[in-house]
């Protein structure tokens, strides 16, 4: 008799546990409790702006292994596009200076030794200070490890780290800053060109994964909230929908928890997950980038952070976004469109925009929560944890979160 796998929740992390194990022959059921899969990486019709719109602009690299399978094996890869080199432009708001950081095409990071590649105004000597971080602990602070200050650390430090963990740098885990440096800058611009899903989220790393399991004979059900687990002994017996609406497991079936940390708390009480979080701002504007417009430019000394160019559409995103989420959205909108002005060379009234805040974006990468994170074993045999609030060794990222259902994934299958 065929083993099913159920997954509870159809985010990145759900969706790519249940490609991996509907690869490896088991059937999948993915039970998701909104109307739509994607979770926080996701697309949709926005009216103010009449574009297709992702609800975030999220930034992969060549060298995030776990996500770029994914998107292999659904047959998307092709979607995630960017320079054939590792360059990431820059420029500082308040002194009009602009640079591109090079980090060419090498697995080692020989760009550091190239005065030409580097942040200007920057030594060997400011690169050999991050070692710290390379091998420090979790429980260590970024602030404790590394000096926070400087031009290194102002032009490109302080941005990356930024991005990466969602808190100022200073509060962050050390270690997961560390993992964020090995992945990137340590392991040279083979491993750091930059990918985006210039055609949406959505279409590139969502629905082609529905459609695929769909196309298979797996079932993918919205609207299908899960209420509670019936235990027996040390496993998952029964799946609780409300009602009469109750799944049992055989012996061989499994699941795989693949919901936001609040949710899991609540289904299994007693579960340690993180408590505290940060908000991430996107702005959307519906403008044509100017010709030649790099796909993300770096910004330094302004409210804005990163500029996305689009077809039709100039995006915006500002991490540890807390401040700003009761701000009135008129107000910030034009604030924001005045520093893409200044950085694409842009000009005019504020165009159709639209402005996302997600006030729980990320768990707060700092020590303290990091420390809650789960790994993905329970106390119960049939039942794995996955999502990028989980142990997986990096801050809450699309990498992160493929990972973690792979690694569910591969819990399962090691049952066999």
């Amino acid at each position: 008799m065929q083993k099913t796998v159920h997954i509870i929740g159809a985010g990145i992390s759900g969706l790519s546990a249940a490609m991996r194990l509907a690869n490896a022959g088991y059937e999948v059921a993915v039970h998701e409790a909104t109307q739509q899969a994607g979770g926080r990486c996701r697309s949709y019709f926005d009216a103010a702006t009449n574009l297709t719109i992702d609800n975030g602009n999220h930034l992969l690299l060549s060298g995030n292994s776990h996500a770029v399978s994914y998107a292999r094996s659904i047959g998307t890869e092709a979607g995630l596009v960017g320079p054939a080199r590792a360059q990431f432009p820059f420029v500082d708001l308040s002194s009009g200076q602009r640079w591109q950081l090079d980090l060419g095409d090498s697995r080692f990071p020989l760009w550091v030794f190239d005065e030409a590649r580097r942040v200007p105004d920057t030594s060997l000597r400011d690169y050999l200070a991050l070692a710290p971080l390379v091998w420090a602990g979790t429980d260590a602070l970024v602030g404790k490890t590394i000096p926070c200050q400087g031009t290194l650390y102002d032009r490109l430090v302080q941005p990356l780290l930024l991005a990466a963990l969602n808190v100022d740098p200073p509060e962050g885990s050390a270690g997961l800053a560390g993992a964020i440096v090995r992945e990137t800058l340590l392991a040279g611009g083979q491993a750091c060109r930059p990918l985006i899903a210039r055609e949406g989220l959505s279409s590139v790393l969502i629905e082609p994964a529905v459609k695929q399991l769909q196309d298979r004979g797996n079932s993918v059900r919205f609207g299908h909230e899960l209420r509670a687990f019936t235990m027996s002994g040390d496993r998952v017996a029964h799946l609780e929908f409300g009602g009469e609406d109750r799944v049992t497991l055989a012996d061989g079936d499994a699941v795989v928890l693949a919901v936001p940390p609040r949710a899991a708390a609540a289904l299994l009480p007693g579960l340690k997950t993180p408590t505290k979080f940060r908000a991430i701002v996107n702005a959307h504007f519906r403008v044509d980038p100017p010709r030649g417009a790099a796909p993300i430019l770096g910004v330094v000394g302004g409210l804005v952070e990163w500029l996305f160019a689009f077809p039709q559409r100039l995006s915006v995103t500002i991490s540890n976004g807390d401040r700003l989420v009761d701000r009135p959205r008129e107000e910030l909108a034009q604030a924001i469109w005045n520093d893409v002005c200044k950085a694409a060379g842009v000009s005019g009234e504020l165009p159709p925009w639209q402005i996302v805040r997600e006030r729980r974006a990320t768990f707060e990468a700092t020590p303290e929560q990091n420390a809650l994170r789960p790994g993905p074993a329970t106390g119960q045999k049939n039942l794995f944890l996955a999502g990028d609030w989980t142990a997986t060794g990096l801050p809450a990222t699309i990498e992160g979160s493929v990972r973690s259902g792979d690694r569910a994934a591969d819990l399962v299958l090691a049952r066999r």
